[in-house]
């Protein structure tokens, strides 16, 4: 056993003094971090002072960015060591993650702004995202159960005219490198490497409940049936508010959730009519203009993401895991940014316990089961045709569609 142990012994000195042979110089570009870095130089003597520019640069205020910095300072954080004197701070990781989000720079142009070298740089991105993803989704993207789905149904009547209306369901293909050895599996039918991002919006833009990461050949609704959600509804599991009627109306209908013609029609998931069925119906063409009309919050919410976030207008070049947890952050800050929260000296109305878990109910693994048909779906659509073309006509509507 004793010569054993000597034997690792012996083994660990030559890896560490084969190691350090190996290892190159550090270029002295990247010993000048502390005097010439970004965070040094531009952040902390200039954008500090100036919240346009600092929220120009990084996408958050400066009470945003510190609030982010409390989350994550102390798994981030490094010690001084023989090594390496003066680590990279918490604070430089998070503007730097911050920075890529923002710009989806590569991480070689990062390297020469941050002074951190490109292969370090992807290491802090993954930390930086991981841990981020961890502490946010609790707060931003709470579990399903602790939603007031009957106060989103009066938003969406409110802003949308489309009464019973919880959510709006749509799909977005978040275009990748292609990993390697995945073969066809992140290709999908517009030609390019994809994760779809899954997402049901409120009437606010704000993401609600998300999938993330599903294979880009997979279709929206097979990805929806799939996911927990989805079998959730299927089953009845998914706590609904009661079925009420429409304003103005006796017409009863179940609350429900949008989405195109992508999605299965169910009694609590509506779809427009199909185009043909729709060409010479003036009640329908309504109906799916109504849809339509309120369905839209979807694609504001996607194009408000990657606005903010500029990494989502070109292929995205790291792990799919790690590309996983950027999009989950990005979600998470969206809906941060849109409830303007430490915005303007308001008082924060999240509460962040560090003893929340991640949810289970609003995203996730994926199930090999079949899709599902409902005949009641067709009889609660056609009650919304009838509502929106008598008493739950707009004036305007007519004269929108023809």
């Amino acid at each position: 056993m004793l010569l054993l142990l000597e034997e690792e012994e012996e083994d660990d000195e030559l890896l560490i003094t084969t190691q350090s042979e190996q290892r190159e110089k550090v270029d002295a570009l990247f010993l000048n971090r502390k005097a010439e870095g970004y965070f040094e130089i531009l952040i902390s003597r200039h954008l500090i002072g100036n919240e346009t520019k600092f929220r120009e640069f990084l996408r958050v205020n400066k009470n945003q960015f510190d609030f982010l910095l409390s989350l994550v300072e102390v798994q981030l954080t490094k010690l001084p060591s023989n090594r390496v004197k003066k680590p990279i701070t918490a604070a430089e990781k998070l503007a730097l993650t911050l920075r890529y989000m923002a710009t989806g720079e590569s991480f070689r142009s990062l390297a020469f702004g941050f002074r951190v070298c490109h292969s370090y740089i992807s290491i802090i991105i993954k930390q930086t995202l991981s841990v981020l993803k961890e502490k946010l989704v609790p707060v931003f993207l709470p579990d399903s159960s602790q939603i007031d789905f009957k106060k989103k149904a009066d938003e969406f009547s409110y802003k949308w005219n489309f009464p019973n209306c919880i959510l709006a369901i749509d799909g977005k293909h978040v275009r990748i490198r292609s990993p390697h050895n995945s073969g066809s599996l992140y290709f999908n039918y517009k030609d390019f490497f994809s994760i779809v991002l899954l997402a049901m919006v409120d009437a606010n833009y704000k993401f609600v409940i998300v999938d993330i990461g599903s294979y880009g050949k997979e279709g929206d609704s097979s990805i929806f049936l799939k996911s927990l959600i989805g079998q959730q509804i299927l089953n009845g599991s998914f706590r609904f508010p009661e079925e009420s009627s429409l304003p103005g109306s006796n017409i009863v209908v179940p609350h429900v959730i949008i989405g195109d013609e992508a999605f299965r029609l169910h009694p609590n998931i509506m779809k427009p009519y199909s185009r043909k069925s729709s060409m010479g119906d003036a009640s329908k063409k309504i109906f799916n203009y109504r849809l339509s009309r309120a369905r839209r919050v979807t694609e504001n919410a996607f194009g408000l993401l990657s606005q903010v976030f500029r990494v989502f207008y070109q292929p995205i070049n790291i792990e799919s895991t790690t590309c996983d947890n950027l999009i989950w952050v990005a979600c998470c800050l969206h809906n941060m940014l849109r409830d303007g929260y430490l915005e303007d000296n308001r008082q924060p109305h999240y509460e962040y316990d560090c003893e929340q878990t991640l949810p289970t109910g609003n995203m996730l693994e994926l199930n090999r089961v079949g899709g599902f048909f409902n005949m009641q779906g067709f009889e609660v659509r056609d009650r919304f045709k009838h509502f929106f073309n008598h008493e739950g006509a707009l004036n305007w509507q007519n004269n929108t569609i023809f």
